[in-house]
């Protein structure tokens, strides 16, 4: 077995623990608390399309599995691959 093709699981298991007391749909309150921003902010994300989140009405819903996802896919740590030849 190659020691390398593992996965990494610290940062998914800490994603999953940080966001598990979460309702499963937020609004830009809950994102601007969750992500210690401001309301402002968390629209100009939306707007942007820098965070996934669907406009009904004149109101924002974003839901926390595809934020959870989003900053998954963000992260700076590797989180598997098991390729170590950096192509």
């Amino acid at each position: 077995m190659d020691p390398y093709s593992f996965v990494w699981p610290i940062m998914t298991d800490h994603l999953e623990q940080f966001f598990e007391d979460y309702p499963a749909r937020l609004d830009a309150a809950d994102v601007a608390t969750i992500l210690g921003v401001t309301q402002q902010v968390v629209y100009q994300w939306l707007k942007k399309g820098t965070i996934p989140g669907y406009k009904v009405g004149s109101s924002w819903l974003i839901l926390r599995d595809e934020l959870r996802d989003m900053m998954r896919a963000s992260s700076n740590t590797r989180t598997s691959t098991g390729d170590e030849s950096g192509s």
